[in-house]
This record gives C-alpha cells, sequence and structure tokens, in this order.
C-alpha cells in the first residue's frame, strides 16, 4: 500500500520528487472513484487533493494511519478540519502560491467585461462592423471593491492601482491598523456595494459568508457595475445573479467558482443566454506556472512533514 496518494492532478516534476522518496501513487482519476480511493488511502500516510477531493466522514474513518493533507490550492472547504485536528491530521494548504494567478484573472475579466469588445467574432465573420455597440469603459479610474482583503486581495489591489484605477476593501477580520489599509480605503459592505464598479470576492465559504451577494445585496450595486467570484461557490446567490443579469440590473459578471462543482447541465441552464457572463472551471488560481508554485511548495511540505525518508529496498 502506498505511503502518499494523490487524487487529482499535480506537476510532474513534484510528482516525481515525492515517488523519489515514498511509495507513491499519482492517479487524477481517484477523485472519481471513491472505492478505490477509500482502499488506496487505507494505510496512507500523507493525502494531496484539490478542491473536488471530500476529506471527510467515511474517507478520514478508514484512513488510519493518515498523518498529513496536502491541499494543491488555498480553499479548505472540502477537508474537514476539525476532524482532521481530533486524528491529529496535519492539513497544508498552498499559501500564497497562487495569489498571482487569480490577481491576474480578476484584473483580466474586469478589464474584459468593461470594455465589451471581445465578444463579437460572429458578428464580424457574418459580415457586421458593431463598433457603435462594442464601445466600453475603460479600467482607469474606475473603483474596484475588494471584499475580503487578504494575500489575493492585496495582489489585485497593487495591480488596479497601478492601471488608476481607486481601491476600496471591507475585511471585518482586519485590524484597521494593519499596513495593508494604506493600498486600499476601509470601508463597510453597503459602502463598498454602493461605489465599486467592479466588486471581487476574496472571502472562505463559512456560514457568515454563505449567499453573501444575495438579492438584496446586488439591489445595493450600480447597474453599470460587474461582478466578479474566483473565491468560493456559494458566496453569491447564482440564481439572484442570472436575474439580475438577465433584468439589465447588473452589467456583468465572472464566475469561477460554483454552488455546484462541477457545474452540471442542470445547474447551468439558469446561465443561457446571458451575454454579459463569463464562466470558468475553476481555473482562476490555475496556470501552467501557478501549478508547478503549487505542487512544489505542497510537496516539500509534504515530504518534510514525513521526514524525507526514503523507501526501502
Amino acid at each position: 500500500m502506498p505511503d502518499i496518494v494523490i487524487t487529482e492532478f499535480m506537476d510532474e516534476a513534484a510528482v516525481a520528487s515525492l515517488m523519489a522518496r515514498h511509495d507513491t501513487v499519482y492517479d487524477p482519476a481517484l477523485v472519481d472513484q471513491p472505492e478505490k480511493l477509500a482502499t488506496m488511502v487505507g494505510e496512507a500516510r500523507a493525502l494531496v487533493v484539490r478542491n473536488r477531493t471530500q476529506v471527510r466522514g467515511s474517507l478520514l474513518d478508514g484512513a488510519v494511519k493518515l498523518s498529513c493533507v496536502g491541499r494543491l490550492g488555498v480553499g479548505l472547504d472540502n477537508i474537514d478540519i476539525e476532524a482532521c485536528k481530533a486524528r491529529n491530521v496535519a492539513v497544508y494548504p498552498a499559501t500564497g502560491a497562487n495569489d498571482l494567478s487569480v490577481a491576474e484573472y480578476v484584473i483580466s475579466t474586469a478589464s474584459l467585461l468593461l470594455r465589451g469588445a471581445y465578444f463579437s467574432r460572429d458578428a464580424m465573420t457574418d459580415g457586421k462592423w458593431p463598433r457603435q455597440s462594442l464601445i466600453g469603459r475603460e479600467l482607469a479610474g474606475k473603483t474596484i471593491g475588494l471584499v475580503g482583503f487578504g494575500s489575493i486581495a492585496r495582489e489585485v489591489a497593487w495591480r488596479a492601482d497601478a492601471l488608476g484605477m481607486r481601491v476600496v476593501a471591507f475585511d471585518p477580520y482586519l485590524e484597521a491598523t494593519h499596513p495593508a489599509w494604506m493600498t486600499a480605503r476601509n470601508v463597510s459592505l453597503d459602502g463598498l456595494l454602493e461605489v465599486a464598479d467592479v466588486v471581487s470576492l476574496h472571502t472562505p465559504l463559512t456560514d457568515r459568508t454563505r449567499n453573501l451577494i444575495d438579492t438584496g445585496a446586488l439591489s445595493r450595486m450600480k447597474p453599470q457595475a460587474i461582478l466578479i467570484n474566483a473565491a468560493r461557490g456559494g458566496i453569491v446567490d447564482e440564481a439572484a445573479l442570472a436575474e439580475a443579469l438577465k433584468e439589465g440590473r447588473l452589467a456583468g459578471a465572472a464566475l469561477d467558482v460554483f454552488e455546484t462543482e462541477p457545474l452540471t447541465a442542470q445547474a447551468g441552464a439558469k446561465f443561457r443566454g446571458i451575454a454579459n457572463l463569463v464562466l470558468t472551471p475553476h481555473i482562476a488560481g490555475v496556470t501552467e506556472e501557478s501549478n508547478i508554485r503549487v505542487s512544489q511548495l505542497i510537496a516539500e511540505k509534504v515530504l518534510a512533514h514525513l521526514g524525507g525518508a526514503t523507501k526501502a529496498p
């Protein structure tokens, strides 16, 4: 039985570094094979996952030798942290390794949606020249509102400021004297929603943040504003957002995370026919470069936890 089980995609060089020191099973298909996964982790000492593998319940109960979980990303809502603590299982997120990728996603989708000029291929190839309808807006001079002001949001703030945007943020857990507030104006959530041209979410999914952006919150946003969620599904009431976009009460949105993942055809039906909407499959933090950084970091943490012992001859 393996010492380390990896259930979702990981950079090959990082996988090789684990295999060189420990018996390791790398099978990205395991995330969709719960019975096989349960067998594999039965005596494993380390488990490496992304966001789809549910590390909880019967999986943890059967992993009697499990000592650590490496998370190829930063969100931990697919891992039962309290159950891990009770079993003395350490959990290692890849904190900071994909900040840059998410920040670039936010800025690029904000620019795309404000400019509104990049969805005209079919019209152009049909011989149309929709110049007047594609006159959009610039990032410069607009206000970006960051809900949550952790490390990723601060990377967004730095880039937004460089592009001439005003930056406001809401984070009730960040002390008012923190130096991060030198790069953003500290406002209430309602105040942020009322002034922001771009609202970008950067909070974990908790009981307090579930459906934080609901019908009421959307009604406080400017009709010309756009919403970006590259944080966690469930923070936005998807049905309320779809209605706001269809009714023209919001200018656009980008969702990289969803209440149900992977997004099914049934769950995605509410979004059909909405032109000013970008939907991506939870890849804001995954680029070729960030995958290398995240994978390397988690491999190092797992090896350090296991003591770096080599395989028995």
